[in-house]
């Protein structure tokens, strides 16, 4: 059994998994299969599962993923690779915050794998994203 501010934290991530996923989902409609939102979308559809599976351990129903209905299009290739920046530095400081209150070994495991995932891949492919949008900006090509 756990209390509930850590399921409310398994909650809030998985929340944010959807969210991110609905937003890379959105991109990739509007713009294409373009990186490296085609990759981090499998990415975070793999967290979610995940995290759904704790919540199936731990018998905490799952939230509504309604993300796909409130989230609006980026206006551009480099706005949605700022977005994901953006997403991903909020990310890491949620598990941040989160690894401080747990120590539930499997929860924190977990909790730990995403925030890597989040620092070690997926920040450095949106900053790399917004580098190739800026410079095609400037009359380099996009890669």
């Amino acid at each position: 059994m756990i209390d509930e501010k850590t399921k409310r934290m398994i909650l809030e991530a998985l929340n944010d998994e959807y969210k991110a996923r609905a937003f890379y989902r959105l991109v990739i409609r509007r713009f294409g299969p373009i990186q490296p939102f085609v990759n981090i979308v499998e990415a975070e559809d793999t967290h979610a599962r995940a995290l759904e599976g704790l919540c199936a351990r731990y018998g905490i129903p799952l939230p509504a993923d309604d993300w796909d209905r409130a989230l609006q299009p980026p206006a551009s290739v480099l706005e949605a690779c700022q977005a994901g920046v953006e997403g991903e530095i909020e990310n890491i400081a949620m598990y941040d915050r989160f690894l401080k209150d747990t120590n539930i070994p499997d929860i924190r495991a977990l909790f730990q794998r995403l925030q890597a995932r989040s620092r070690d891949a997926h920040l450095p492919a949106f900053q790399r994203c917004m580098a190739r949008s800026e410079g095609a900006g400037r009359g380099r090509p996009a890669s």
